[in-house]
């Protein structure tokens, strides 16, 4: 009888657990073949927990777990923000946190420095743009996602930090570096002479729109027929600071498409009645993001030339989801294209001129300018002249037919 009593209370169990496994896989639109890999996390899980060498929190595997999965995806963009660096990133938001005065890319595995903000910490220390990060704090940089590389490089503010650089030709050295508050003026500019313009984007910021009408307007009350519109080593920043500016420079249409992988669809757009200026962009390799999206907008609806080399193709969309233990997860969502439907993830905007040039530090404020030590800048103020004084605003075939410019 005691038998029967007891198996009936197994039996009872065991089909109370696959009742609730079945609700869970229910309630998540799970699968058999989906319920049979939930079975085997949990049981990985509980194995964990009851036999590893010494006791270890819960908490922690789910956290370890979460982190996994992200870093599965391959995407250097995506990150599990862990409590302390999710903590990290919303009081940096808020201000409270600095940094060295670097923008860093990721690509092939590897960390790089993209520009450096001049008079920051970086910049005082002798970094320059193509100096590739090893370690941080001692720590490679291969133990850990690019994203958790650029947030363990920012910090509280008048704290220290420490890298290890690699320089193509040179032996790699440590820098030690404190970190500080990072305030930078995004757009400056100034008259080439009486009739052509030249406007720099060093990053895209919330203030960036406004800024760019400043300048812009300051220059076109100066005589500027045209301009030439320099995003080198910019590594991009907030999509609306790139739309401001195309509302202002790109005629009426499409500026950039926004596309998740259900189809769904986020367009903007500029009403600008029509353009006023001929312009010729400048990129280079580490032009990243929002720069390629204003790069391909210009291009596109054919009022610019880009100029230089290959873009750096990061043209995916970031959202940040706050979770339930002070942790959260950066996830990729969507993509970015160009109004003709070209999507620049991975690719690049290639540019129409291509001029390559000796890698070297080109400084975002830098406005003395010198053609002679920068073929790119000279080829673009050539292609410009041309089309100022042709009394033309849009790059079309006919340019192409009639121009008498050397384009190689």
């Amino acid at each position: 009888m005691k038998k029967k009593i007891f198996g009936g209370i197994i039996l009872v169990g065991l089909i109370s657990a696959a009742l609730t496994l079945g609700l869970v896989c229910l309630l998540l639109g799970l699968n058999s073949s989906n319920a049979l890999d939930l079975g085997r996390f949990f049981v990985a899980m509980r194995f964990i927990e009851g036999n590893y060498v010494q006791a270890v929190d819960r908490r922690t595997l789910i956290d370890g777990a979460i982190s996994g999965m992200v870093n599965s995806l391959g995407d250097p963009h995506s990150i599990y923000l862990a409590p302390q660096l999710y903590s990290q990133l919303r009081a940096e938001t808020s201000g409270a946190f600095g940094g060295i005065g670097v923008y860093m890319g990721f690509k092939n595995g590897g960390v790089q420095v993209m520009s450096v903000i001049p008079d920051g910490p970086g910049q005082r220390a002798g970094l320059q743009a193509g100096d590739e990060i090893l370690a941080v704090d001692g720590q490679p940089v291969e133990e850990i996602s690019p994203g958790e590389v650029a947030l363990k490089i920012r910090g509280e503010i008048g704290t220290p930090v420490e890298l290890l650089i690699h320089r193509e030709g040179f032996d790699d050295v440590t820098y030690n570096l404190t970190r500080e508050n990072i305030k930078v003026k995004t757009v400056a500019g100034k008259m080439i002479d009486d009739k052509l313009g030249y406007i720099k984007i060093s990053n895209f910021s919330e203030n960036t729109g406004d800024e760019f009408k400043i300048v812009l307007d300051d220059l076109e009350r100066a005589g500027m027929k045209g301009f030439i519109l320099d995003m080198r080593q910019n590594p991009g920043g907030v999509i609306n600071g790139c739309v401001e500016i195309a509302q202002e420079i790109v005629p009426a249409g499409t500026i950039t498409s926004v596309i998740k992988r259900d189809g769904s669809k986020e367009v903007y757009t500029s009403d600008l009645a029509a353009a006023k200026f001929p312009i010729i962009v400048l990129i280079d390799r580490n032009s990243a993001s929002a720069s390629e999206l204003l790069s391909g907008a210009l291009q596109d609806t054919k009022v610019a030339l880009v100029v230089g080399e290959t873009s750096y193709g990061k043209g995916s969309v970031q959202t940040l989801i706050p979770m339930a233990h002070n942790d959260g997860l950066k996830l990729t969502i969507a993509k970015y294209y160009t109004p003709n439907g070209k999507c620049i993830d991975g690719l690049g905007i290639t540019p129409d001129v291509e001029i390559k040039s000796p890698y070297a530090p080109h400084p975002m404020y830098d406005l003395d300018l010198n053609e002679n030590t920068d073929p790119q800048l000279a080829k673009a103020e050539e292609l410009l002249r041309h089309q100022v004084d042709a009394g033309k605003i849009f790059f079309d075939d006919d340019f192409w037919k009639t121009s008498e410019v050397s384009l190689q």
